[in-house]
This record gives structure tokens, sequence and C-alpha cells, in this order.
């Protein structure tokens, strides 16, 4: 089997979501949130383990492209995740980061080349092109490109086959593709660096809080999910909009960056103690965890002991989303890894096994279909 044919989706994988795709309601009746721990709300309707498209189905399209987005779907996934930054005139763009450096052509357009500079975001300094120095106009003469083509040699293939999509663009394609599949298109979306944006004078939070009330993503009902990695821009969408709200949390000795802006001595160890869960759940309805916090790696890079994290955040009425799993050998667990190559695919749904065994609520996944066969036998043996 050569390198590429295994990191395509192979047929039993998409197979198996095709089938998920057209049965989610049917096992979201019975396989739900809400009967592992209680509460209401849509989201608590999902299929548990949910599968969330980690920026669409960015193992096999290059990320936040309504490319990767639609694969995602058509694969069958249950949410699919959006990040956004704003454009210089106010527009919310899908990118991971607002440094576009790697994800664009930005780079070979003479007219761009003196707005290549070095700035610091979030205390990491960054030399290279940002949203925020572009009109939209501007930035929709750029294409997308694969972020780690060493990685995904086979993405590279639809490089400069997409532009930039706004958030507003997204919306329509969910509305659209929710009126042809009758049935609401789940979304996952994460203001990125907002205290970073909101000091440049372009908030994130209240332009986004307009566009879900435009599209009727407003309510505590509605299938979308609002997250970020600093809890207070989650407390300001709280008071906006009624949507479901998810706090991101990285390692133990991180400090997000609003508490080091405003001075909050608070770490995620202290987040994800009782008293922080318990405050998290005053304003947000999950958390979004790294794996490593629900299970820690040893040393040799195996799975050691899981936490009580996801004990812990269930009595608080929080759901689990943590992040990311992927196919590559290089992301995975150091035993669930094959061969030497460290693009090469290992045993993923080991991992999934594994991970799915603490009781997480859903996981992110860069391949949906992957994920999506792998809860699915999950839910088949339990």
């Amino acid at each position: 089997m050569t390198q590429g044919a295994h990191r395509s989706p192979g047929r039993r994988t998409v197979l198996g979501a095709a089938v998920l795709g057209s049965a989610a309601l049917s096992v979201g009746a019975s396989s739900t949130a809400a009967q592992a721990h209680g509460g209401s709300g849509a989201y608590r309707r999902l299929p548990v383990p949910t599968v969330i498209a980690h920026r669409g189905a960015s193992g096999y399209r290059p990320e936040h492209t309504l490319g990767s987005y639609q694969l995602a779907l058509d694969m069958g996934a249950d949410v699919i995740e959006q990040d956004l930054v704003p454009t210089k005139d106010g527009h919310l763009v899908c990118r991971h980061e607002n440094d576009i450096t790697g994800t664009t052509d930005v780079a070979d357009h003479p007219e761009f080349a003196s707005r290549k500079t070095t700035k610091t975001v979030d205390g990491t300094a960054l030399t290279g092109w940002f949203t925020e120095d572009f009109t939209l106009a501007e930035l929709k003469t750029l294409r997308a490109k694969e972020r780690i083509p060493g990685t995904r040699q086979e993405n590279t293939l639809y490089d400069g086959r997409w532009a930039v999509p706004t958030f507003e663009e997204v919306l329509r394609w969910a509305q659209q593709e929710g009126r042809r599949r009758r049935r609401p298109i789940w979304l996952y979306v994460e203001t990125k660096h907002p205290t970073y944006f909101r000091q440049l004078g372009l908030p994130l939070e209240e332009p986004l809080a307009k566009l879900l009330r435009r599209y009727g993503r407003h309510g505590a009902d509605s299938p979308t999910f609002l997250q970020s990695f600093e809890p207070t821009s989650m407390r300001r969408m709280a008071k906006l909009v009624a949507t479901p709200r998810v706090v991101l949390l990285w390692t133990p000795d991180d400090r997000p960056w609003d508490f080091r802006e405003s001075g909050d001595p608070r770490t995620v160890a202290d987040l994800i103690t009782p008293d922080g869960l318990k405050w998290i759940a005053s304003f947000a309805q999950g958390i979004g965890p790294l794996l490593d916090l629900v299970v820690p790696k040893d040393k040799d890079g195996t799975l050691g002991k899981p936490t009580t994290l996801v004990r812990d955040a269930h009595a608080k009425g929080l759901v689990l989303h943590p992040y990311t799993m992927r196919n590559e050998n290089s992301f995975l667990p150091a035993e669930f890894r094959r061969g030497t190559d460290p693009a090469a695919y290992g045993d993923v749904f080991g991992a999934y096994e594994a991970y799915f065994a603490t009781g997480i609520d859903g996981i992110f996944t860069d391949q949906p279909d992957t994920g999506l066969l792998a809860a699915a036998e999950y839910r088949g043996r339990h």
C-alpha cells in the first residue's frame, strides 16, 4: 500500500460514515449526553460520542475551506468547527489563526509583500501576514492551501481551489444544506484571541452575536456551540446570546490570556478542580479539554491512568469535547503508532476506544469518517 493510499478515506470508513449520516437522528434518540448525566438543550440529543469535524475534514482538504466543511458534512460529521478572526474592516472569517502565512498563498502576491510584519499575539512573536491588516476584498484575492504539507502531501492537490470563507458564507451554506437535508447542520464556533482583537478595536463577540441572531442561531436550542480558550469571551457571549458555550482548556500550567491581561492568577489546573468547573458551569455548558487532561501520557508517550476530569465535569452538568484525534502516527499515543513513518496511519481505532472508554461526550477529529466509524463501533459494544 502506498503512502497516499493509506491516507485517503478508506472504503470501510466512507461507507461507515454514510450509514451513520443517514442514521444520526435515530442514534441521537437512544444514545445521548442527557441520558448519560442529565440536563437539557438540543446539544444533549446529539449522538454520544459526538464526532466533531476539526476545521472541517482537515485530514483530507485544506482546513477551514468550504471544501473541507462540505466533505465533513458529506461524511456524516455530527458537528463542524469554525475558528473566527477579523479582517481590517471588521468581517469575521474562518481561519485557525490570524497569521495566514501557512494557510494561504499570500506570500505569492507581490502586491502584499509590504504587509509582512512581526507581531506579538498573546505573548508570542510571529512574523508573517495577518488578517487584521487586510480588508475582506483584499483577503478574497488569496487562495487557501494545506497547512502541513509535509504530513498531508495529498491535500496539496487542493491548494488554490477555495478562498478564505467568511463566517456569514458558512452560515448561508449551513442554512442551504439544512434545507436540502431536512435537518439542522451543527456548527462549533471559536473566538480566536478575543482579548488581542478587542484591544485592536476589532471585537469578536458582538459581530458574532449579530450574525447568530440574523441566522437564528442565538437560542439555547440552536444547533451551534460557541467556544474559546478565554473564559471571559464565553461569559461575554452569555450576555449576548443563549447559544451553548464551551470553555477550551490547554495544559495544566497554562494561564488563559484574558486571565493574564486581567491579573487573574488561575491556571487550567485551577479550572479543572471541582470549584473551577463549578465556576465554568455558571456561564457555560461544556469544556473542551486537551486529551492529555483526560488521559495523561507517561514519559514514554503511552497513555497513563485517566484523571477524574470526566466524572468531575459531569457532576457539574458539563459536557466534555476533548481535542484532537488524528490518524497519523505523529499525533497518536506511542502504543498506537505503527511503523516508522510519522505520516503513516497508526492504530487510531485503538486510540479512539481508549478515549471513549473514559466517558467523554464527544471528540474533535481531523478525519471525521474514521471518528464516526469508531464511535459507531464503540456504541455497538456498550
